[in-house]
């Protein structure tokens, strides 16, 4: 028994070995960095990407490089509040008040609650909401969870396919390794027409994170139990807690939020930084003189 310990033990030990040497081998292939892509790069989110991509070195760093340039054009860091605010009024995308059972931050999404036409205004907040959530992990968490009310859903209020794709993309390849369980709970049965097809365009890894939960399933009930304390979740998810969204209180707290944001990026004083020299191994040119 001890020398199965052992070797297990071991095994373990060589395998972190293994992982550290394979972080330092991706910072050494993407050259130097500077400014918010430095900062972006710790040794944490270089094993993100790793683990993304099954510890391929090349493939690692041609997602990070990817990230990198998205991250340069659509500013993820700079979108305030008052930009997506009138996104959020009727709560359809929040930070929840509690954390599951291992300290994540919880991010509750109600479809049902759509109240705008701009796909691009929508995928913005949501982006937003994405690097609050992180932005509020606890120290040594780097994965968020996601509860999804499907109360008021219908085909109607539904996104389109197309949207559907470019927002699983984003989550996929620009924030892996983020996500560690979603749970679609109650959805009606018209939902698994869509989720038909929006399920082809998820990796195997984020698939198998989506679980569906069902109020009635005893496996569901255990599911949802060993992930959250029932005192906490709220009852439209099957716990006891009583869910109300203030979108005022919760505003005043995103301000707050973006000035700790601002603080964490560099930004003075919450002001904009203007364009950031690019890094080098993402190759742009330089202006012409």
């Amino acid at each position: 028994m001890f020398s199965r310990w052992s070797s297990s033990h071991h095994s373990q030990e060589n395998d972190s070995l293994q992982h550290e040497s394979k972080v330092k081998e991706l910072r050494a292939a993407l050259g130097p960095l500077a400014g918010r892509s430095l900062k972006y790069c710790t040794d944490a989110c270089l094993r993100r990407y790793l683990e993304a991509r099954n510890w391929h070195l090349d493939k690692s760093k041609k997602m990070l490089e990817e990230t990198l340039k998205w991250r340069l054009t659509y500013k993820p860091e700079e979108i305030r509040w008052d930009e997506v605010a009138v996104e959020g009024e009727t709560g359809k995308v929040y930070r929840a008040n509690f954390h599951d059972r291992n300290g994540r931050t919880v991010l509750i999404l109600r479809p049902g609650k759509q109240n705008t036409t701009s796909l691009d205004n929508q995928l913005r907040h949501l982006v937003y909401m994405i690097e609050n959530a992180i932005l509020n992990l606890p120290e040594g968490q780097q994965q968020m969870v996601w509860l999804i009310d499907f109360t008021g859903w219908s085909l109607s209020t539904s996104v389109p396919i197309k949207s559907a794709r470019d927002t699983i993309n984003v989550l996929q390849n620009h924030y892996p390794e983020r996500l560690a369980m979603a749970f679609l709970y109650n959805p009606p049965r018209i939902f698994e027409a869509f989720w038909k097809i929006v399920k082809y365009f998820l990796d195997a890894k984020t698939f198998q994170k989506v679980k569906f939960v069902y109020p009635k399933n005893k496996d569901s009930v255990e599911l949802m139990s060993s992930y959250f304390d029932e005192e906490n979740l709220p009852t439209e998810f099957g716990g006891k807690a009583i869910l109300e969204y203030n979108h005022e209180d919760f505003s005043k707290q995103m301000v707050q939020d973006d000035t700790k944001s601002a603080t964490l990026w560099g930004f003075i004083g919450n002001e904009k930084s203007g364009p950031e020299v690019a890094p080098e191994p993402l190759c742009i040119a330089p202006p012409a003189t």
